[in-house]
């Protein structure tokens, strides 16, 4: 099992670090630095400052957003990042959400998992250099009656083959990510129950597509803290904030994936609680909502050898590449975590 690092969004007061933390993981043996975007920084930009400034550890996007980005313009930002980049570049897509996409892009929010599909067949066609023509329902490439003709990327990727990635959460864009894609971004992820709610989908794809899971990429990010393991209620705290505008405040009432996927981890009647608080404004109230055991299951929280025990159920339950976003008010605290990390990988047995 590899480890990554994910520095989240930039622009939140934290830029400089954020780039010594992504020079830190490089000199540490991190496989891959993640960047995100949701209507602020954008990860493509991001993912070429650390690109430029780092020399062994991939750069991925977590993700570029569908609704954002023309596939084609997709396909050529990620051949280009891998050529900058030396063939270190991840591409990781995901349709964000009905808020981000209707109110931010103004890009109806339908028929999400259609629109993968045919998103990814025209990105894997533009980065394979074939001649681009599409018909969908969402895209017809070129569009007929008019001047266009198909085109090919004049950009020579670094590699011939760009690894692609689908942010999931939901059974159904599980199983379409394991069809289509080679790694599944995940969020939230309790080791104890990844077989329940992630992994049996995504196998279900990969044999719809005639593969196994073997080469398939298992990402999920886990926040870190590290402390005593007398701690862990007050190292959980930290992340309180976190997991309430996830769980109770991002999306719609009707169309938040996470408060769905914490109901399925057996959090029904809490889910509901602190989606109804968060979003009638009581944030506070929200977050004291969250059960330890939800935060503790889905964290890596306490000293080196407790979280070297949750890395080892991770690597059995199937984890691949085990993101960290690490804690911390100050770059020491950060880089204190990313070290930690490293330690408990070795100490596990898994490096």
């Amino acid at each position: 099992m590899q480890l990554g690092i994910n520095l989240g969004y930039w622009g939140a007061g934290m830029d400089a670090d954020n780039l010594a933390v992504a020079k830190e993981a490089d000199r540490l043996g991190y496989a891959v630095c993640w960047a995100a975007e949701a209507y602020g920084s954008d990860a493509a930009t991001v993912l070429s400052w650390v690109a430029a400034q780092t020399e062994r550890i991939d750069i991925g996007s977590a993700i570029f957003q569908i609704p954002a980005r023309q596939p084609a313009m997709t396909a050529m930002t990620a051949a280009t990042l891998d050529s900058l980049s030396g063939g270190r570049f991840r591409l990781g897509l995901g349709v964000s959400g009905p808020q981000v996409s209707e109110g931010w892009y103004g890009v109806k929010f339908d028929k999400p998992l259609a629109r993968t599909r045919e998103y990814v067949d025209i990105v894997r066609k533009a980065m394979a250099r074939e001649r681009l023509t599409h018909e969908g329902e969402h895209w017809t490439l070129p569009l007929p009656g008019g001047p266009g003709k198909p085109l090919k990327l004049t950009v020579h990727p670094q590699r011939e083959h760009i690894p692609l990635y689908i942010a999931a959460i939901g059974p159904k864009n599980l199983e379409q990510t394991g069809e289509i894609a080679d790694g599944a971004l995940l969020i939230f992820p309790a080791a104890e129950h990844l077989e329940e709610t992630a992994l049996r989908h995504l196998r279900a794809g990969r044999e719809k597509a005639g593969k196994t899971m073997d080469g398939f990429d298992v990402v999920p990010t886990l926040p870190i803290a590290v402390g005593g393991d007398d701690r862990i209620d007050a190292l959980a705290d930290m992340f309180r904030p976190y997991t309430a505008l996830y769980v109770g405040g991002m999306g719609s009432p009707k169309q938040n994936f996470y408060n769905q996927l914490a109901r399925r981890m057996g959090y029904e009647k809490e889910a509901a609680e602190i989606q109804d608080k968060y979003l009638a404004g009581d944030k506070e109230g929200a977050a004291a909502a969250i059960p330890q055991q939800l935060i503790d299951s889905t964290a890596l929280l306490g000293s080196v050898e407790r979280i070297a025990d949750r890395m080892q159920a991770y690597a059995a339950a199937g984890v691949t590449t085990l993101t960290l976003s690490p804690a911390g008010f100050t770059l020491e605290e950060r880089i204190a975590a990313l070290r930690a990390g490293t330690e408990a990988l070795e100490r596990a047995g898994l490096a």
